[in-house]
């Protein structure tokens, strides 16, 4: 099923993700939801609060990016990133490998709005699988670009937080305008649950 994606505004979108303590049938509902709603909306990645979930969890599937390259190795042997997609993390651990660089990047959450983020070169993440079991990555490129992304979902922040001053400043009568659009939702929204709810 294709779920609404939160638009930037929301205050989901700023709460950090309870761990996931159980992966049952509601998860992987979830999962397999998130991965069509990402497919559908031409997303590279979706996270549990873009689709009103404050939870340790998101989807990420590259196979589509042609212009951007990435590494993978999966428990530590050479994996081709796109036939490995899409990926689930579950409560991952992020640890910042390299130095860094600067790189364009979009949201589901900011449509039409893209900005240059700095960000580690690769990463190194532990997480847990649909299965169960511990699955660990090593990433570079746009892959890692696509994780430390998502993984700053999991814990509220949007990646207008890592732009300088000068491109969040260019960009404030956007997010203004798409902040009230958000919030002007929300309002309706609840209008419409109360009323149907008496």
């Amino acid at each position: 099923m294709i779920l609404p994606i939160l638009q930037y505004g929301d205050p989901v979108l700023r709460g950090k993700g309870t761990r996931v303590e159980e992966i049952d049938d509601r998860i992987r509902e979830l999962i397999a939801d998130m991965i069509e709603t990402m497919h559908a909306a031409n997303g590279v990645g979706l996270a549990a609060q873009q689709i009103g979930e404050a939870l340790q969890l998101t989807v990420l599937d590259i196979s589509q990016v042609e212009d951007r390259p990435s590494t993978l190795k999966l428990n530590g042997k050479e994996a081709d990133p796109k036939s490995a997609m899409p990926l689930v993390l579950i409560n991952p651990e992020i640890e910042l490998l390299d130095e860094t660089e600067v790189g364009t990047e979009g949201c589901l959450s900011f449509p039409e709005i893209t900005g240059e983020i700095e960000r580690a070169k690769s990463v190194r993440a532990r997480a847990q699988t649909l299965e169960g079991g511990i699955i660990e990555i090593e990433a570079s490129g746009f892959l890692a670009r696509a994780i430390q992304h998502e993984d700053d979902h999991l814990n509220g922040i949007l990646f207008i937080d890592r732009m300088n001053s000068a491109a969040k400043a260019a960009l404030s009568s956007r997010l203004k305008r798409l902040q009230k659009e958000t919030k002007r939702g929300i309002k309706h929204r609840e209008a419409f649950v109360s009323e149907t709810t008496l």
